[in-house]
């Protein structure tokens, strides 16, 4: 039994040396892809236009309120109420307008930044399996995009009963 532990424990290091692991940093990569740049410049000049139009709206806002300011003491009851209404219109446009911008921007950056993220794993996969690694890490966030499934054994379903999911 003495010996068979031996021979076990001189064996494992020799199993686990034959085995290929990699890294890479992906941000030092993905801020150097030209789809990046691309994709840095649309978002920005997304963001540039939207900005401009809330100006616009301010802007607008900001004069009727003045104008009303002026005007207040010498309306009408219904007239004053109606023109107090159309402020409130227009700063809930501001408002939502505002809203609306910053999740097309979201939408916009999700979209052009997964697509180069699906690029960058791909190359990842395509390399890891080129250069038969069993681990691909990516130092930046910890993570590992590739496990080449030849080589890895996939315990998700011993986890998963490990922690109480069937």
């Amino acid at each position: 039994m003495k010996r068979l532990m031996i021979a076990i424990m001189m064996i494992a290091p020799l199993s686990l040396s034959a085995q290929k692991f990699a890294h890479f940093n992906s941000a030092e990569i993905i801020p150097n892809m030209k789809e990046y740049v691309t994709a840095t410049e649309e978002i920005q000049a997304m963001a540039k236009q939207y900005d401009d139009d809330m100006k616009l709206m301010q802007d607008e806002l900001q004069k009727k309120g003045d104008e009303y300011q002026k005007e207040q003491a010498n309306l009408l009851e219904n007239v004053r109420q109606r023109r107090e209404q159309e402020l409130q219109d227009l700063y809930q446009r501001l408002q939502q307008s505002y809203q609306d911008n910053q999740q097309a921007l979201e939408k916009a950056r999700q979209e052009k930044m997964g697509a180069i993220n699906e690029k960058v794993m791909a190359a990842v996969k395509k390399i890891g399996e080129a250069g038969g690694y069993v681990y691909v890490v990516d130092l930046s966030t910890g993570a590992i995009p590739f496990v080449n499934s030849q080589l890895s054994t996939d315990v998700s379903d011993l986890i998963k009963k490990e922690v109480g999911i069937q």
